[in-house]
């Protein structure tokens, strides 16, 4: 594990508990719809589902979409990438032979060939018919560095929450508990191998275990052998705080064991194992990222810092000395200074490179930074990559070469899957994604719109090249805007097989409160400025029709999670601008939002609802309480999941339930199965997504 550990994480949480009505909204009627699993809840989800399901699957060109979009997920042509653990390259795959997936491996010389040999390690469809349960894979831990034994995690349906169970690579059977194998039952658990006999954990161990996100609170190291109830806790966490996690990073020959301390979404405390086995807090601010390279210790910042008589912006990457920096002081390297424009994408470590992957403009950009060690000096290179896309680079084997999986795509370009080695001009391609719609018929363009108070927010379009600007086109604008998470053209084989190559125009925003442009794009979304993002969404929805792109009456927006709650409170806010909105595993009810799975989480994102200064805010916005009788809104479609437990189904169901008291014409679909992505396997997500474009399409006149 070297790579930067970033503060940020996608919508994160526990597992599902059924949240009964309370009595601290007493005016909402629809609490009881907050029981996930209650009889009488899913006979109300069954119900809507029936109604959803019986006008969208008898629309013309729902089976055509549906079973275009399984072909898509079940191909056997997509890129079967893979990580590398000692000699072997692992992979987990599913297809239409394979619902559930088979996690598997080959060896580099296989792998280089068009149709490889692989070797099964772990086959779920087996696994869950012998054990009656519904497991979807939730990944591996390989033990470093003997690589011969894993934890591998199974989830019920989808949820966040998953069961650990120790897997002997060699035998590829499970190790039991009973020989003295590791296993925890499930929960939203953090656990990682400290050695080979020894794990750091954090689970659900009963009572004020956990904090009021959902996350572990106490963190312990267990024994192999020993019963978890005896493991030694070495570190507890506040109740308010979002979580705390243990683990051992692995950097070029050396270790560092570290705890990180999460106090709220952005925010992190980090104590290093020093050699006496005494846990020391490292110096720094609560807002910077932690990583290790070679030695050096890597900070990314939030905010600007002021340090060693020298102001560094935020989002600027930093590299000391790690020995020297624990001295005390405080000389770094910038090896990655922000603009206006330009953000830190991601790093990849190499035996003797650092890769720093910057976002310019939505564009990737790749440099390799050198460390001499003997001087300590650093010095840059460019690492060749395409003008325009999305370029994604990882390292291969950290402790064996140079050589680096680079991935490169574009709105029209399929992912190509590229072997190279930094520091020399040679490339391979290893793997290509096969074109799953006619790219020679669409064009991209790139647009800005100016938001309420000026800003300039940058969009992209995707649309046929027969699109006219005459304001007729069905055009589907979706956008996330939140948790400094960066919306790129990549390749969307749905949309571009399911909505553009049927006529139908795309539209991706970039808005503030994501990470595009780095930190500073994000806080100017954040907490009492979130109308923002809402504001520059709704600027993208008029910048459309004075292009005459679309019209209103064309014109359907939609998001997931986050972007669940953008799309809610667009609608609510100008309804004048939709006519169809499709709105997935969504936020929606900001009052109670704290209260429900992991929602005391992202209060650093949203503010907290039960501090009055904060709800004079969020009340502003928030679609559940803002959504009002009389009122001609665009209609809406709402998915979610029964099993989402990142983000409860409650949103959506009393939304719906709101709505429909309210005299509004809405449908709702809830997967019994499926997790906070709304489906758990390749036919759920294909019936899932065709229902959302048949929706649009009917609402929109495609």
């Amino acid at each position: 594990m070297r790579k930067l550990i970033l503060t940020g994480l996608a919508l994160a949480s526990l597992s599902i508990m059924p949240a009964r009505a309370s009595t601290d909204a007493p005016d909402d009627s629809h609490l009881w719809l907050e029981d996930v699993t209650g009889d009488k809840q899913l006979a109300w989800v069954r119900e809507r589902n029936a109604v959803s399901t019986r006008e969208l699957e008898s629309s013309p060109g729902f089976e055509q979409t549906r079973a275009a979009l399984l072909a898509i997920y079940n191909s056997r042509e997509k890129i079967p990438y893979v990580a590398k653990h000692g000699a072997h390259y692992y992979n987990f795959w599913q297809d239409e032979n394979h619902v559930r997936g088979v996690w598997r491996r080959t060896t580099f010389a296989e792998y280089r060939k068009t149709a490889p040999a692989w070797e099964t390690v772990i086959d779920l469809d087996a696994l869950a018919a012998a054990e009656n349960e519904n497991w979807v894979w939730h990944g591996a831990d390989i033990l470093y560095p003997d690589r011969d034994r894993a934890l591998v995690k199974f989830s019920r349906g989808g949820a966040d929450a998953d069961v650990v169970r120790e897997f002997d690579l060699k035998t590829k059977t499970f190790v039991a508990p009973g020989a003295g194998g590791f296993a925890l039952p499930e929960a939203k658990s953090r656990v990682a191998w400290h050695d080979r006999d020894t794990l750091y954990v954090g689970t659900d161990f009963g009572a004020g275990s956990l904090t009021d996100s959902g996350y572990p609170r106490i963190v312990k190291e267990w024994k192999r052998g020993t019963p978890l109830a005896s493991a030694a806790t070495i570190f507890e966490a506040d109740k308010t705080d979002m979580s705390v996690s243990a683990f051992r990073i692995h950097d070029h020959g050396a270790h560092y064991d570290m705890i990180l301390r999460r106090p709220a979404f952005f925010t992190n405390e980090v104590l290093l194992r020093n050699p006496a086995g005494a846990w020391v807090r490292l110096d720094k601010p609560d807002d910077v990222s932690v990583g290790f390279h070679r030695g050096q210790i890597l900070l990314v910042l939030r905010k600007d810092w002021t340090v060693g008589g020298r102001t560094h912006a935020a989002g600027a990457l930093l590299a000391a000395d790690l020995k020297r920096y624990l001295a005390g002081a405080r000389d770094f390297t910038v090896l990655f200074e922000p603009g206006p424009r330009k953000s830190l994408a991601g790093t990849a470590d190499t035996k003797n490179h650092l890769v720093v992957n910057e976002l310019e403009n939505v564009r990737n950009k790749l440099f390799a930074w050198t460390l001499d060690a003997a001087t300590g000096k650093w010095t840059r290179q460019p690492v060749p990559a395409p003008d325009f896309g999305v370029t994604s680079i990882s390292g291969i084997d950290e402790d064996e070469s140079d050589d680096v999986f680079i991935q490169t795509q574009d709105f029209l370009t399929p992912p190509s899957l590229v072997l190279g080695t930094i520091g020399k001009s040679k490339r391979e391609t290893l793997k290509r994604l096969p074109a799953f719609f006619d790219a020679g018929g669409m064009k991209v363009f790139q647009y800005e719109a100016a938001s309420a108070d000026g800003m300039r927010i940058p969009y992209f379009v995707l649309a046929p090249k027969s699109f006219r600007a005459d304001g007729t086109a069905p055009a589907l604008l979706y956008g996330y805007g939140g948790f400094q998470i960066s919306m790129l053209p990549d390749y969307k084989a749905h949309f571009g097989r399911a909505w553009v190559a049927r006529g139908g125009v795309y539209v991706l925003a970039n808005l503030r409160g994501g990470g595009e442009f780095g930190p500073a794009w994000h806080q100017a979304a954040l907490r009492e400025k979130r109308q923002r993002a809402y504001d520059d969404f709704a600027a993208i929805a008029e910048d459309l029709i004075a292009r005459k792109i679309t019209s209103p009456a064309r014109l359907g927006i939609m998001g997931g999670s986050n972007g669940g709650l953008l799309v809610g409170a667009a609608f609510t806010q100008r309804p004048d601008l939709y006519r169809a909105v499709v709105c997935q595993v969504p936020l929606l009810d900001m009052r109670r939002y704290n209260k429900l799975l992991a929602g005391a989480s992202w209060m650093a994102e949203y503010g907290n609802p039960d501090v009055p200064e904060d709800w004079a805010f969020i009340k502003k916005y928030s679609p559940y309480q803002n959504v009002k009788p009389g009122v001609k809104y665009p209609r809406v479609l709402f998915t979610t999941s029964t099993r989402d437990d990142r983000v409860h189904p409650a949103h959506a169901r009393k939304m719906v339930a709101r709505m429909e008291a309210q005299g509004h014409d809405v449908l709702y679909y809830e997967n019994i199965e499926g997790g906070h992505g709304g489906a758990a396997n390749a036919g759920q997500r294909a019936r899932m997504w065709a229902l959302s474009f048949t929706f649009l399409a009917k609402e929109l006149g495609l």
